[in-house]
């Protein structure tokens, strides 16, 4: 479980200290749940969000313990350190948007017709609610040839989701190379 500590005040001045100290600066929220601004440990965010298997996170802040989903974050344009993340609790039975990670398995047959393997989309916007999210699309390209591509449309989403994307628009793919 991730811990982190309640920002007092979110002034510029404070989360200036606190990112010299190594902490990264959190908002946490949701429907119906008062906004928490708070910071963690750089280090430990970052582990805790490699080593997760589900789609969230459990953290405590304060006295409180919540199941997160991680919205949106921050990098810096320049050395890629993360500056800012921004935490969704994920309240059961709330209709809501996820991103939900892409994976691919397989090798295509198109890339021995000298064809390259782009992945168009990492992440799938799904409505629904926490409960019937997916952990992650698992993909097989094997049967890609040169030129084709798997579409929204072509993913099976699970009960009581609906995707947010439009059906035409392609996930991954094999393109022609140079």
């Amino acid at each position: 479980m991730l811990e982190g500590i309640i920002r007092e005040s979110i002034g510029k001045r404070d989360a200036k200290q606190l990112k010299r100290d190594g902490y990264l600066i959190a908002n946490i929220y949701a429907k119906g749940v008062e906004n928490i601004n708070a910071a963690f440990k750089r280090g430990d965010y970052i582990k805790a969000v490699r080593a997760k298997e589900a789609l969230t996170l459990d953290i405590k802040v304060g006295d409180t313990e919540l199941k997160v989903v991680v919205q949106e974050y921050q990098l810096h344009p320049v050395n890629g350190d993360i500056l800012h993340v921004d935490l969704r609790v994920a309240v059961p039975g709330v209709i809501t948007n996820y991103l939900i990670p892409v994976t691919m398995t397989g090798t295509p047959k198109g890339l021995k017709n000298k064809g390259v393997l782009v992945l168009n989309k990492k992440r799938l916007k799904l409505r629904g609610a926490i409960e019937s999210m997916p952990q992650k699309f698992t993909i097989d390209v094997t049967d890609l040839d040169k030129d084709e591509s798997i579409l929204i449309r072509d993913i099976d989403t699970p009960e009581g989701c609906q995707m947010m994307d439009r059906a035409t628009v392609s996930v991954c793919g094999v393109i022609k190379a140079g």
